[in-house]
């Protein structure tokens, strides 16, 4: 099949060595800088502020919104992450994975509007998800450490990426599910089109969003893990340390507490999902 050369890789290495860096490393520069204090800023509050405060914030949403039996496990899995002294990597785990959701639902929400809204977007937005969600993780890695280096920033770029198909697809299909009986019955009485989108569509379509959101957290706690590779801080680093050095027992330790925060975080969500 080897009918012809495509030099790809050259052409690649040639755009990002002789235009990409020169010309655009200063704005990635200042982007790595301003998302950087953020980080740092969202990952001294959840540090500083005393675990029991925490702890409790978690036990009460879990009894609220998931049940006696998701509060209790908060309170178990929360006491385990402080006896084996992983709360502080916990903490910088869920910064990076606040951050990155946060930037995953305020981008792939509007982009999902977007292209429940027009079919030329959405014949656009589409292949690019697909292209997204079918690329190894691990090669999300490579540009982030190009453009912004190691560390926590490069992680929550590369995880914003891999997290951000979800909202924009669960978006898109709630306003899309939206019966076309109650759009044509308000649009009858006259709602513009901004009404009819912010007091019919988004409405009706927000356990769908909420459901987007919920896969969204789940994988940018699965990529936050395996950015620990390019320096991120947190749980994953615990991991990665345990499998350099063979250390069975830190890899366990640092694998159940990744597993404790994916279930608190998944279920508090299921929870406000079913909520709406």
């Amino acid at each position: 099949m080897n009918y012809f050369h495509f030099p790809l890789e050259d052409w690649t290495n040639s755009f990002v060595n002789n235009w990409l860096l020169p010309v655009m490393g200063g704005f990635f520069n200042s982007i790595s800088e301003v998302l950087g204090a953020f980080i740092e800023a969202v990952t001294n509050l959840l540090i500083v502020v005393p675990p029991e405060v925490i702890a409790l914030i978690l036990i009460v949403l879990s009894w609220r919104i998931a049940g006696k039996g998701m509060a209790l496990f908060t309170l178990i899995g929360c006491v385990y992450l402080g006896s084996v002294e992983l709360w502080p990597a916990a903490m910088q785990t869920v910064a990076i994975v606040l951050v990155s959701t946060l930037l995953s639902v305020l981008i792939g929400v509007p982009v999902g509007i977007l292209t429940a809204t027009s079919s030329v977007v959405d014949k656009i937005v589409r292949p690019i998800l697909d292209f997204m969600q079918t690329l190894p993780s691990f090669v999300y890695l490579i540009p982030a450490i190009l453009l912004f280096g190691l560390g926590g920033v490069p992680a929550v770029i590369s995880t914003f990426i891999f997290a951000t198909p979800p909202a924009v697809r669960m978006t898109s299909l709630g306003i899309k599910q939206v019966p076309e009986d109650v759009v044509e019955a308000s649009r009858a009485f006259g709602t513009t089109k901004w009404q009819l989108l912010f007091k019919v569509q988004l409405p009706l379509a927000l356990s769908t969003i909420m459901a987007g959101v919920n896969q969204t957290i789940m994988l940018a706690l699965s990529m936050a893990v395996i950015a620990s590779m390019i320096g991120a801080p947190g749980l994953g680093s615990t991991v990665l340390s345990g499998i350099s050095t063979v250390n069975v027992g830190l890899g366990l330790t640092g694998g159940l507490g990744i597993v404790v925060l994916a279930i608190i975080l998944d279920r508090i969500t299921q929870g406000l999902g079913k909520r709406f």
